[in-house]
């Protein structure tokens, strides 16, 4: 079995929803904001909040990143390799 790599990122996956949210964006700041908060959970998906209320499946957590002020829900697999993203504001 191979070590654990501390340097390893979570790769980032997105809902349908989130996907559609995704599309609408047209500008290339509000893009270049999304990308720095997608990064930021990529390195450490801990780092959002967990929202109330869930007690079966996946934990949603919610991120803001403090610059660039984009919202962004989401949940961490099992595995801590992939981070789903169910929706997003920028």
């Amino acid at each position: 079995m191979p070590p654990h790599h501390r340097g390893r990122r979570a790769r980032i996956a997105f809902s349908d929803a989130a996907a559609k949210q995704l599309e609408a964006i047209t500008d290339e700041a509000e893009l270049h904001a999304l990308d720095r908060v997608l990064v930021v959970l990529s390195v450490d998906p801990d780092i959002g909040e967990p929202l109330p209320g869930t007690t079966s499946g996946p934990q949603l957590r919610e991120y803001t990143g403090d610059v660039d002020q984009v919202r962004v829900l989401y949940f961490v697999t099992t595995l801590r390799t992939v981070v789903v993203v169910a929706y997003l504001e920028v």
